[in-house]
């Protein structure tokens, strides 16, 4: 006696996959755009004389399989954020907005996280 089993739907048919990796992604690139806007944020409060130019440039950019959260290579960047040689011989340690803006981004990922999958489980069903 033999046994038919027929399966279907998305998990057996590409569809599930597909929706999780889309869902990786958009979490991906949520993450780094809130967290950009938070240190742009911390920067506002932060910075003395503060000119918009070096804020507004902070933003996320797709980089390898992740994403990261830079000033686009501004050359004054490593001095303002506390991690360039002239801050080892001045009185000047740097601001670390980037470093202390770290724990908040990790704090809010889980539910950043959490509102997208919503949005793509149905797929997934």
């Amino acid at each position: 006696m033999a046994t038919t089993v027929t399966v279907s739907g998305p998990i057996f048919d590409g569809r599930a996959d597909a929706a999780l990796h889309e869902a990786s992604r958009e979490i991906g690139e949520s993450v780094a755009e809130i967290g950009a806007v938070m240190v742009r944020a911390n920067l506002a409060g932060t910075l003395r004389n503060e000119t918009p130019i070096y804020r507004t440039r902070v933003h996320a950019d797709a980089e390898g399989a992740g994403w990261q959260i830079w000033d686009g290579g501004m050359v004054y960047g490593p001095w303002l954020e506390g991690t360039g040689s002239r801050n080892r011989t001045t009185r000047f340690k740097g601001y670390a907005t980037f470093r202390r803006t770290v724990g908040a981004i990790q704090a809010k990922a889980g539910q950043i996280g959490d509102n997208v999958m919503a949005r793509y489980l149905g797929r997934m069903q």
